[in-house]
């Protein structure tokens, strides 16, 4: 992915320049387009080192990697280093790969970036966590916490996932429209992220709305569209 943006921080050509991703753990949490930046990080990590994708909860194989279901320390150390970005995990019945039986700081030590899906929201914007949620693994250099712009207009009962929860977070009701100052709101009080994406940003509404978000957060934040590859710096 080719990003042409220009900043305060300079010029970037790549989403792990922008987001200063580390060797190490990364973990993906929050709403829609988790799956999309792990795919998009992990090939373009892949041209300077080994990397591994899995999750600690549930995700689909990513099939245009090397998948490698059940695989042992061994097999995994014989496949890394190839420029292929491996996807791992232990398959399901439903089709999906659930955790891998090696141990996370393993994997931290046998590949240069570890990415890992460590939430799910059904594919809507913004999600609110349960005491149990995200699974975040331990030794996790990074957690990025994905936004859905597209909430930007929306009730949230129309874009939450556990849309009571996250009103109670926001302090409103789930048939209110949700607000920049309301998804600050619930990041804040959550406070599992280190940076953020604000994703899905398409009209100018949109940018509005991740914009004044960016202005009230308290850590990195990053926005744009990671299906269009158009991404940048906006704090």
């Amino acid at each position: 992915m080719h990003t042409q943006k220009q900043d305060m921080y300079g010029q970037y050509d790549m989403l792990y320049e922008i987001l200063k991703i580390q060797k190490g753990i990364t973990a993906a949490i929050g709403g829609g387009g988790k799956t999309t930046l792990l795919r998009t990080l992990a090939w373009e990590l892949a041209a300077i080192g080994s990397v591994v994708v899995t999750t600690s909860t549930h995700i689909y194989p990513m099939e245009e990697m090397y998948v490698l279901p059940n695989v042992t320390q061994e097999e995994l150390a014989r496949n890394l280093g190839n420029s292929i970005p491996l996807c791992i995990g232990t398959p399901t019945a439903k089709g999906k790969f659930s955790a891998p039986s090696i141990p996370f700081y393993r994997l931290s030590e046998l590949a240069d970036f570890v990415l890992v899906e460590a939430d799910g929201s059904k594919g809507l914007p913004l999600k609110a966590h349960l005491p149990y949620e995200p699974v975040i693994p331990p030794h996790t250099n990074q957690v990025i916490c994905v936004v859905g712009a597209q909430a930007a207009g929306q009730r949230v009962a129309q874009c939450a996932h556990r849309p009571e929860l996250y009103a109670a977070l926001a302090g409103c009701t789930v048939t209110d429209m949700v607000t920049p100052e309301m998804a600050v709101t619930v990041l804040e009080r959550e406070h599992l992220h280190t940076q953020v994406l604000i994703n899905q940003i398409d009209t100018p509404e949109q940018a509005r709305f991740a914009c004044q978000m960016a202005q009230k957060l308290h850590c990195p934040v990053t926005g744009g569209s990671l299906q269009k590859g158009e991404l940048q710096c906006l704090l």
